[in-house]
């Protein structure tokens, strides 16, 4: 179907050391993509040179030493304003890819008819290494905006990617769905929530150690009741235009641990006692005392169970008094 006025499509992407899918991913996005907006920070692999081989790229850089999501989104936002008309922003992270078939969908054509303004939210579905089952996100992650120009605030990590005034309002779309490949590569997974769980405790100083040891561990819950059948026509689109989406593999490269490793230099492994960082390579800097090594041994115990009232009680008191 024609759409009237159709907007300028932009895609904005923040990268760090992505060479291991970011190839797979470019192909994906040019398929729909007027332009790809990368936002590079200091990556160290082939990162920049993969980026630079699709013309539908534009690539800036973000020189920030320090993770903060809200201001690469503005980097990226701000860049995509410069590009005259009407624009729809999407953004996916470069292991995320919309499902096969979605330029068919009432979806699609909904979002390039929409106001200025309209936020759109899409659901995960986190794909597991042999891509032949995964499990489907709770909620919808505002992704999308057909942009009006609004201020983007929010705090450095957690925060949504575009502009959101009111949470309320947000379009939930359930034809385009995005394919997370996080999950595919389980040993950069994890590197990746030690990194995560270090910047949290530094940007949160009072954030609960519970809080942060659900937040980060929850993938180890996930049963075969939780676990869905992925569907062919999810991959097979892009197969037919020999993108091979069933055939990433594990990246060669891992720089979460090297930066956890510069975090520890620079703090000190006290600091973050609380979290569960302390396994492989990082066994031997542990810690931790008596009192939070049982700690841990709870939560692990419960990770499966952490919706149950009675654990969610207990986390409660531990939370008020476990400081």
């Amino acid at each position: 179907m024609e759409i009237e006025n159709r907007p300028t499509i932009i895609c904005l992407t923040p990268v760090r050391n992505e060479a291991w899918i970011l190839d797979t991913f470019l192909k994906c996005t040019s398929l729909w993509a007027d332009y790809i907006i990368i936002a590079d920070q200091n990556s160290t692999d082939e990162t920049r040179d993969i980026a630079t081989r699709y013309e539908k790229v534009i690539l800036i850089e973000n020189k920030s030493i320090e993770y903060n999501e809200l201001e690469r989104q503005k980097l990226l936002i701000t860049e995509a304003r410069k590009i005259s008309g009407k624009r729809l922003l999407i953004t996916l992270d470069a292991d995320e890819v919309f499902v096969g078939n979605f330029l068919d969908t009432a979806d699609w054509n909904n979002m390039l008819s929409a106001k200025e303004g309209t936020v759109f939210g899409f659901h995960w579905l986190n794909l597991l290494a042999e891509f032949k089952n995964f499990w489907k996100s709770e909620g919808f992650f505002p992704w999308a905006i057909m942009d009006d120009n609004s201020n983007h605030t929010g705090e450095e990590i957690h925060n949504p990617r575009v502009p959101v005034k009111d949470w309320g309002a947000i379009i939930k779309l359930e034809q385009i769905q995005v394919l997370h490949y996080q999950y595919t590569d389980w040993k950069r997974m994890e590197s990746k929530h030690r990194y995560y769980q270090c910047i949290e405790r530094l940007k949160f100083p009072q954030k609960s150690a519970v809080t942060i040891f659900r937040m980060y561990n929850h993938m180890y819950a996930i049963f075969n009741n939780k676990l869905e059948n992925c569907k062919d026509e999810w991959f097979s689109f892009y197969e037919a235009q020999n993108i091979l989406l069933r055939n990433i593999k594990p990246s060669e490269t891992n720089w979460f641990d090297a930066e956890v490793s510069k975090i520890f230099l620079e703090y000190g492994t006290h600091k973050f006692k609380k979290e569960f960082l302390w396994a492989g390579e990082f066994s031997n800097q542990d810690p931790r005392n008596f009192l939070d090594k049982i700690l841990h041994f709870y939560l692990k115990k419960t990770t499966s169970m952490a919706n149950n009232f009675v654990v969610q009680f207990i986390d409660k008191i531990i939370t008020k008094v476990y400081k």
